[in-house]
């Protein structure tokens, strides 16, 4: 009777312990599963970041939605070191500064769309969006003769439904991976060494056009990154032709390397 009743209770425990092992197991599917297919089922869409180059290539550009007072000078800097940046503007902006968008172009200046009216996008359904990039499109390309191929989202915000309809019109979505953060006031030299130090070969460096040290810091770092043998191009000469495909930080690569 003895050894009957040790063997129930050494294989109760046991049980026991299977049990528990079980639903164990049973609670970590439940919690860990869904997050894994959660990872491998979203694939979030992107604007490009910056871009996959062999050789030392970078893009400078600046946002227009407010004043115009340094244009000029930013362009004479530019053109001084025979660079080409691409300058993102606001259709309210051209509407309100329609030499400065005439200046930028003449002087081989990339001139793409920053939206109309600098509204959140991601508030906006697909119908809007495609209204209000259409309208800032139109006000460039009746200043310039030319036509927006990029765009930059306001406040740099985007999600699925703002990439897919920005694509769905053949627009590129272009973010940054350098920002310059001058907007912020920081001095000439705080905006150089954030530049300097973040910058590298297919770099897209986040400026504003009327940002209060943005003329004072410019000089310095062109001639650095010149010195450092970088050639400075438009973002549509950055961007790879052909198939491409975005990695999971926005860079694009060739097709297959990301």
């Amino acid at each position: 009777m003895k050894t009957i009743c040790k063997f129930i209770k050494r294989h109760r425990y046991i049980c026991a312990l299977a049990l528990a092992s079980l639903t164990a197991a049973a609670i970590l599917a439940a919690v860990y599963a869904p997050a894994a297919i959660t990872a491998s089922a979203t694939a979030r869409k992107l604007p490009v970041y910056c871009v996959q180059r062999d050789d030392k290539a970078v893009s400078l550009t600046f946002d227009a939605a407010w004043g115009a007072e340094d244009t000029q000078q930013l362009i004479d800097i530019l053109t001084s070191y025979g660079a080409r940046a691409t300058f993102f503007v606001v259709g309210d902006w051209a509407e309100r500064y329609p030499e400065a968008v005439a200046a930028l172009h003449d002087a081989g200046m990339e001139v793409m769309t920053h939206s109309d009216d600098h509204t959140h996008f991601s508030s906006l359904s697909s119908e809007e969006i495609a209204a209000n990039l259409k309208a800032g499109c139109d006000k460039v390309e009746d200043i310039t003769g030319v036509r927006p191929t990029l765009f930059r989202c306001p406040y740099g915000e985007y999600d699925d439904h703002v990439i897919e309809t920005v694509e769905s019109l053949g627009l590129t979505a272009i973010q940054w991976d350098v920002d310059s953060l001058d907007w912020k006031g920081l001095s000439a030299e705080e905006i150089s060494s954030r530049v300097l130090g973040g910058v590298s070969s297919g770099s897209i460096v986040l400026f504003h056009n009327a940002a209060e040290h943005t003329p004072e810091a410019l000089p310095g770092i062109i001639e650095s990154l010149l010195a450092d043998g970088y050639k400075l191009i438009p973002v549509s000469e950055l961007l790879l032709t052909g198939e491409y495909e975005l990695d999971h930080t926005g860079r694009m690569c060739a097709k297959g390397t990301a």
